[in-house]
């Protein structure tokens, strides 16, 4: 005789809607084993081949081999063809250039840029949806439009960009359903230019962007004024009401009070369950902002083009060594120096990432059409939807649930249907669906809208 889950049954759910089999809870030792992979003395050679370019401004040197933005350039791309080499040269590499015209602020004057791209294809030709992280190749000093001085850019953005670089050569080595872009992006600190071109590139190309990993500053484990270490934490900032919400949307979102359930929300709370899965001892802390106070970075603007996105940064920033021309004052050295980085931190961090990505591009596509029925006056919750038209066909589908102010999910419930009739009340809880396969990979997840 089969026996059923406690809290199906409780949860009102008859033996047919049940799997035959339920997914694994465990761990993918393939996840682990990636994260386990990524190596904090290639963060450390990355990050000390990045700062001898002396300086990676937007608007310094591109055609010497050896200092300037050309030149960092040209070395990441050359690392990412390494990998691609290594990787049978799935890997797919450019740079893709695109001209700024003078705008009266951070460029004067027209400027070929580059983001320079690794594309790992996917292996399911059926399945259109990308994944996109990225950190910034550009530094600044204390002025930002001087091109000339050293500006290391160590951890703004050098930890960003090594990030990607790591997590490029490691699952390059591996096969994923979904296509994964790994980016170092040119002229943030300008204005974020090259953020901004490659999430209009998508918008205008059709990309089925699931998702963006922005990583900027997150390197550095101890924060100044005050002074607090923290090496098991790091923030995930993400926006509350989508940049383009509609009249109509914004409508239904006062209606359901759902301003803590857009989709970045939940990718942020995606990849803080991801840590607690696979990255030990380390912590991702739900920031409920687009981003720092007052500021932004590179996920903005795929955020404005209405895409889901998030970004990662350290939890204590220290002041002195962003944005900083290299000196001593009172005894205290400015600067965005390798040597005030803590690599084992950055490592756990890289290790988010991968652990975030990689649930994400093995998982199926998410469910379609999702829908809390509201003909019938009850305190039941009727949900529906329809199976992801791309990729591979779930296993089945989890419906999640949390009370109202509850920040995280709480109960979450396996059904192989594309329906569930539950005996808690839509005034009480918040739900969402999400699609799973056989071996516990989840999408993230869609909220029901109300449908009669």
């Amino acid at each position: 005789m089969r026996r059923f889950s406690p809290l199906l049954l409780a949860l009102g759910l008859s033996a047919p809607a049940l799997a035959q089999t339920q997914p694994a809870t465990t761990p993918n030792p393939l996840i682990t084993r990636m994260v386990e992979e990524v190596s904090e003395k290639n963060l450390r050679d990355d990050i000390d081949k990045l700062v001898s370019f002396g300086t990676r401004h937007t608007l310094s040197d591109t055609k010497s081999k050896k200092r300037g933005i050309g030149a960092a350039r040209s070395w990441v791309e050359g690392e990412f063809r390494k990998y691609s080499k290594a990787s049978g040269g799935r890997l797919k590499v450019e740079q893709d250039t695109f001209t700024i015209k003078p705008d009266g602020r951070r460029i004067d004057r027209p400027v070929l840029m580059a983001n320079v791209m690794a594309t790992l294809p996917g292996t399911d030709p059926t399945d259109k949806r990308v994944f996109i992280v990225s950190g910034h190749i550009d530094s600044r000093v204390s002025d930002v439009m001087n091109a000339t001085a050293d500006a290391p850019g160590a951890n703004d953005d050098g930890s960003g960009t090594v990030a990607v670089m790591e997590l490029a050569r490691v699952m390059s080595q591996q096969q994923f359903p979904a296509t994964i872009i790994f980016v170092a992006v040119q002229g943030e600190e300008q204005g974020l230019y090259g953020s901004t071109y490659l999430a209009k590139r998508a918008k205008k190309e059709g990309w089925n962007l699931v998702a963006m990993l922005n990583n900027d500053i997150m390197g550095n484990s101890t924060g100044h004024d005050p002074e607090i270490k923290n090496t098991t934490q790091l923030r995930v900032f993400s926006e509350g009401v989508p940049a383009t919400e509609t009249p109509d949307e914004a409508k239904v979102r006062r209606t359901l009070s759902s301003e803590n359930d857009s989709p970045s929300r939940n990718l942020a709370r995606y990849a803080r369950t991801a840590t607690k899965q696979y990255v030990a001892g380390h912590e991702v802390i739900l920031e409920y902002r687009p981003d720092r106070f007052l500021r932004g970075g590179d996920h903005t603007p795929f955020n404005q083009q209405g895409f889901t996105a998030v970004r990662f940064s350290e939890v204590n920033e220290d002041f002195r060594h962003q944005h900083q021309d290299l000196r001593t004052e009172n005894g205290e050295e400015y600067g965005d120096h390798a040597k005030f980085m803590d690599f084992a931190y950055l490592r756990k961090n890289t290790g988010v990432n991968l652990a975030t990505l990689a649930s994400l591009a093995l998982a199926p596509a998410a469910p379609e059409n999702v829908g809390v029925l509201t003909a019938n006056l009850t305190n039941r919750t009727e949900l529906k939807w329809t199976a992801p038209q791309t990729g591979e066909k779930p296993a089945g589908y989890y419906v999640l649930m949390r009370e109202t102010s509850a920040p995280e999910w709480q109960q979450k419930f396996f059904v192989t249907d594309t329906k569930a009739d539950l005996p808690h009340s839509k005034d009480n809880f918040i739900f969402g669906v999400v699609s799973v396969d056989a071996e516990g990979h989840e999408s993230l997840p869609v909220l029901p809208k109300p449908v009669r």
